[in-house]
């Protein structure tokens, strides 16, 4: 699906596909979400560009993502979606900067390309102005997305963190509601991991692009936009040190729920083991008593069979004291 954004006065114009191709050529904003080969070739034709194909954009060498052809500029690079809806992923998206359009193409969409398509709509005048300045308007809401899903996901982990230590100092707490809170620790902290991996690769991406752009800005930027360019890389180096943080906190989360799971689990280990050897020596005694020899000193002796359980009982409680009086009970 194609949709042209183009700026009529101080108004935004959107067109939506191959109906009207005097929008593609006049449109400040081409955006080709699973784009037919029929639209491919329709830009290609108004512009003079190629718009790269799905297996280019997956391609992960640097020279096939960012280069330059005349005054062309071909920008792809991996970004976080879904994350709102749980069912997240990275999908590459390609910014063709054209001296007189920006194309994007992509084959899914994260929640900033829709915020900001309203955004363009409303703020028409100094968004849909110059395609630089779309660009990097663009770049500026997804990173505020960007920041928006990390500060989320660092409060469900703080929740999870307080929730599974809080239960795990109170003794009173039923063991299965223990083992359900750690449970859904783990399954958060390796969402957090999945999340902050996710927008790390995003930021990467984001940072060679501005690299890029800035290394091009001469011709690629107009001066009145160039100053974003320097925001943009400070906005993304604070969210790489973030996520990098968040990362390193999830680990020791982790390490540290996973302590307590092997606490729990040698704490029943220990239990298995006491009984183990308290019942060794009433064992002893009782396989002793039930060898079938014909002389046996009890064997025809009245008091032999309380004799015997009295015997068993004592040699089971013996190692039990011994335990208590250690400490290891």
């Amino acid at each position: 699906m194609m949709t042209t954004y183009s700026l009529r006065g101080s108004a935004c114009a959107v067109h939506g596909g191959l109906d009207d191709a005097e929008s593609i050529a006049a449109a400040t904003w081409i955006d080709l979400l699973n784009p037919t080969p029929e639209e491919e070739r329709a830009v290609q034709e108004a512009l003079q560009i190629e718009v790269p194909t799905r297996e280019e954009m997956q391609e992960i060498e640097s020279s096939s993502r960012l280069y330059k052809e005349g005054e062309v500029l071909f920008l792809t690079a991996s970004f976080l979606y879904g994350a709102e809806e749980g069912e997240f992923g990275s999908t590459p998206i390609t910014f063709v900067l054209a001296p007189n359009a920006l194309v994007t193409v992509r084959y899914a969409t994260p929640k900033a390309f829709s915020i900001f398509a309203v955004r363009a709509q409303r703020q028409a005048l100094p968004i849909l102005k110059t395609p630089d300045g779309v660009m990097l308007h663009l770049f500026e809401q997804i990173v505020d997305r960007l920041a928006d899903i990390l500060e989320r996901t660092a409060s469900e982990m703080d929740r999870a963190s307080q929730t599974t230590f809080r239960n795990a100092r109170n003794m009173q707490v039923k063991a299965n509601k223990r083992d359900v809170d750690l449970r859904q620790a783990l399954l958060t902290l390796g969402q957090v991991g999945d999340v902050t991996t996710r927008a790390s690769d995003t930021l990467l991406g984001l940072t060679r692009i501005l690299t890029f752009v800035g290394a091009e800005k001469a011709n690629a930027v107009r001066k009145e936009n160039q100053q974003m360019i320097k925001t943009l890389v400070r906005d993304v180096r604070s969210l790489v040190e973030y996520a990098n943080t968040m990362n390193n906190k999830a680990q020791f989360l982790l390490d540290a729920v996973l302590g307590i799971i092997s606490m729990d689990q040698n704490g029943i280990i220990k239990t298995f083991t006491v009984a183990s050897v308290a019942l060794m020596p009433p064992t002893l005694v009782a396989s002793i008593y039930g060898m079938n020899f014909d002389l046996m000193p009890e064997l025809k002796w009245a008091l032999g069979y309380p004799w015997a359980l009295m015997l068993m009982v004592v040699s089971a409680l013996l190692p039990i004291v011994y335990f208590k009086r250690k400490g290891w009970l």
